[in-house]
C-alpha cells in the first residue's frame, strides 16, 4: 500500500487531535477551581481538611501539568500535519506509516 500523502495524513488525522485538544482545554477551564491556592483559616477548617485540601489541591496541579504537556505534543503534531511533516521519523526519515500514527492513545 503506498504511502498517504500529506492531505489524506492531515484528513484522517487532524479532526481526532483537535478533538483531543479541545477536551483537553475543556477539562483544564472545569478544573481551574480546584487548583487555586488552600485558605489557611483555622476558625473554618480543621488542621486535618486542610491538609487534605492542599493534597487535593497539589494532585490536580500535576494533572494540569500533565494536560499541558499533552496540549503541547498535540500543537506540535498540528504544526507537523499543515507543514506536510507528520509521519515521518525524524531519525532515518522514512514513513512511519498509518496504522502506527493514527493509533489511539490509551
Amino acid at each position: 500500500m503506498p504511502d498517504p500523502t500529506p492531505e489524506e495524513l492531515k484528513t484522517a488525522i487532524l479532526p481526532r487531535l483537535r478533538d483531543e485538544l479541545d477536551a483537553l482545554r475543556s477539562a483544564s477551564v472545569q478544573t481551574a477551581a480546584d487548583r487555586r491556592p488552600v485558605e489557611l483559616d483555622q476558625q473554618s477548617v480543621g488542621r486535618l481538611s486542610r491538609m487534605d485540601a492542599m493534597q487535593q489541591q497539589a494532585m490536580a496541579a500535576a494533572q494540569e501539568t500533565r494536560r499541558l504537556g499533552r496540549a503541547r505534543a498535540l500543537e506540535a503534531a498540528i504544526r507537523r500535519l499543515d507543514a506536510g511533516e507528520f509521519g515521518w521519523c525524524d531519525d532515518c526519515g522514512e514513513f512511519i506509516g498509518m496504522r502506527r500514527s493514527s493509533s489511539s492513545r490509551p
